[in-house]
């Protein structure tokens, strides 16, 4: 193990105790907006203050700790999110808010100030929240949650509330103009950096993410009594348009650019074993770091469905479009820098997965570092990543850090 200034057994330590508070029974789950939720923050706000950080929760419901700098420089924002899926894993997220603490304890232990404040972030549901809705911290500090968010309404309680009952504002609604750098640390969610050997990969962009409902209706008919060359079977020209947005997908991501496509939500009616299906419905996730990949994609879907078998009639709706988020090429750059530094092996590469990063970054220069998880495997129980990999990438945040601190100085640094 390299000879590192954070602290590789304190994150370890961390990282088990804040994945010991999950619902019992489901490892590990801590959703936004519920009680096990609620005393995970209590867990990071009593850390957050041992650090000795000012710690208060904004409008939007975000989790801060704040560490005061010795100049009017703005600030540099580290974080990530503490919320999980359910049975989701205990590193999503969760490894970025520690180390974003471990960075703010190693300085303050060194003796090392800095010119701008240090702000630490727990980022309100970043996964999809019982509200149906993501990243509502992140949106709200950059400006961008829609007020209509607010009378979401989950087991007769609103979002409104909700915010209220984790400390948050809804009635503020303003975006956050201090901050001159945001890093975010988090695990892969893939196998690239594990099967490359490389220790981290920093982040280029974050896919922008498409999701398209299609609906395809033929004709329902007796399983048994209807000639198979008479039919318009709904499923089967559902299969061929599955296997259609496959092979075009492949075509795509073999261009070099990250591009993925899902059929993952797929239903049929009647749905009875001796009934031909009369209508078959589609949910594609399209992601992609190049807006015009997309919208290419999207005018073939339309071509494509003009050639499924005679009787089927296809209607098609985008029910969400996002666009890619390129991360701040001059952050980039310090993590390429901080990782020679440090000795770190690394590669650069895209997200297929949405983060907090990417409203943050509507309003300030952003960056992102990935470390290896095992068998790429996250969302689930068996999501892993090793300690060593994760302090490894806190070491080169640290030393991003501090290059940027020395490097801008002044309010419009």
């Amino acid at each position: 193990m390299r000879n590192l200034r954070v602290n590789a057994r304190r994150i370890g330590a961390d990282l088990a105790a804040l994945a010991a508070i999950t619902d019992p029974g489901q490892p590990w789950t801590r959703r936004a907006f519920s009680p096990r939720f609620d005393q995970g923050r209590a867990w990071l706000a009593a850390r957050f203050a041992e650090a000795g950080l000012s710690v208060t929760t904004d409008a939007g419901g975000n989790l801060l700790g704040t560490r005061r700098g010795t100049g009017a420089c703005g600030t540099i924002l580290l974080g990530s999110h503490s919320d999980t899926v359910p049975n989701g894993g205990r590193f999503d997220g969760v490894a970025g808010v520690i180390v974003a603490l471990e960075v703010a304890r190693m300085l303050a232990e060194r003796g090392l100030a800095l010119r701008h404040d240090l702000c630490i972030a727990d980022f309100l549901a970043e996964e999809v929240s019982v509200f149906g809705v993501s990243c509502i911290g992140s949106r709200a500090m950059a400006g961008l949650r829609p007020p209509e968010w607010l009378a979401l309404t989950h087991q007769g309680r609103t979002l409104e509330q909700a915010l209220r009952d984790v400390g948050g504002d809804p009635k503020i609604s303003a975006q956050r103009t201090d901050i001159k750098a945001f890093f975010e640390l988090h695990i892969e969610q893939g196998p690239v950096l594990e099967t490359s050997r490389k220790d981290l990969g920093l982040v280029t962009a974050i896919a922008g993410i498409t999701r398209i409902e299609v609906t395809l209706t033929g004709r329902p008919d007796h399983a048994g009594t209807a000639p198979m060359t008479l039919r318009a079977d709904a499923l089967v020209a559902a299969a061929q348009l599955v296997t259609m947005i496959e092979a075009k997908a492949r075509a795509e991501a073999a261009k070099g650019a990250h591009f993925t496509a899902t059929v993952g939500e797929f239903s049929i009616s009647p749905g009875a074993a001796n009934v031909v299906p009369g209508a078959a419905r589609l949910l594609i996730d399209a992601r992609a770091v190049d807006r015009a990949q997309m919208e290419d994609f999207l005018h073939w879907l339309q071509a494509a469905l003009t050639t499924l078998p005679p009787g089927i009639t296809a209607e098609s709706r985008v029910l969400s479009d996002n666009a890619p988020t390129p991360m701040d090429a001059g952050l980039i750059a310090r993590l390429e820098a901080a990782a020679k530094t440090c000795g770190a092996s690394h590669i650069r590469m895209a997200s297929g997965a949405g983060h907090d990063a990417a409203f943050i970054a509507r309003i300030a220069p952003a960056a992102m570092i990935f470390v290896p998880c095992k068998d790429g495997r996250s969302h689930c129980p068996e999501e892993w990543a090793e300690t060593d990999d994760i302090a490894l990438g806190a070491e080169v945040m640290a030393e991003a850090v501090l290059a940027f601190d020395a490097a801008n100085q002044g309010d419009n640094a």
